[in-house]
């Protein structure tokens, strides 16, 4: 493996509901064609509505690829921008999946904090892409919904101590296509490894002086 290149897991949900086909697994596979450049090693997946799979899978692909980062992706029937979420949050878990289950505790980790922030900068993230002219409407949202989106990304962000980001993107053609979401992915995982780099940049800086 080229340890110069960073790795990126991003994640799509499949059909659930009245979205036969959801928005986010076309707009992550639009991603997948356009590539985040040649220093990143994408990985895509399609997630099932399903909490017991998220549970079984969300770790797994922190296991196996150690990426620098794993953004969720997912659809909402309420969105009319490209969303991108501050927290992940713990409790009030009462909608069933695709498979009618909903878990007992109605949480994500028995015991886990209430509220888990991502470490990435999301109305910094906003402003940057935004003012980059990408045609594409953005905006952070501090709710990600108490239903699969929601419960993946606290998997994630506890797993990984925050380095997860979640964005919901609008049905397709409401009032985006499947092409005009793949490219304000793109634009935006860029924007968040940069960040990230920064930030790691700055770390590393404090700890030559110590």
């Amino acid at each position: 493996m080229d340890n110069s290149k960073q790795t990126v897991v991003v994640t799509g949900f499949g059909p659930f509901g009245e979205h036969t086909v959801n928005a986010s697994w076309v707009a992550v596979q639009e991603l997948k064609k356009l590539g985040l450049g040649t220093e990143v090693d994408l990985h895509v997946y399609e997630v099932p509505v399903e909490y017991q799979t998220v549970q079984s899978l969300v770790p797994s692909l922190w296991k196996q690829y150690h990426p620098q980062l794993v953004v969720h992706v997912g659809v909402s029937g309420m969105a009319t921008t490209v969303t991108l979420e501050k927290c992940g949050r713990n409790h009030g878990y009462k909608g069933l999946d695709n498979s009618s289950f909903c878990p007992d505790s109605q949480c994500c980790i028995v015991g886990g904090p209430d509220c888990i922030d991502s470490v990435i900068d999301m109305e910094l993230v906003c402003k940057r892409v935004s003012a980059s002219g990408l045609g594409v409407a953005v905006s952070v949202s501090k709710d990600a919904g108490r239903y699969l989106c929601d419960f993946t990304y606290y998997t994630s962000l506890y797993l990984s101590h925050g380095r997860s980001a979640f964005i919901h993107v609008p049905p397709l053609g409401k009032p985006y296509s499947g092409e005009d979401l793949g490219r304000a992915l793109k634009a935006i995982i860029q924007e968040m490894l940069e960040l990230l780099d920064q930030a790691e940049g700055k770390i590393h800086c404090q700890q030559h002086f110590h």
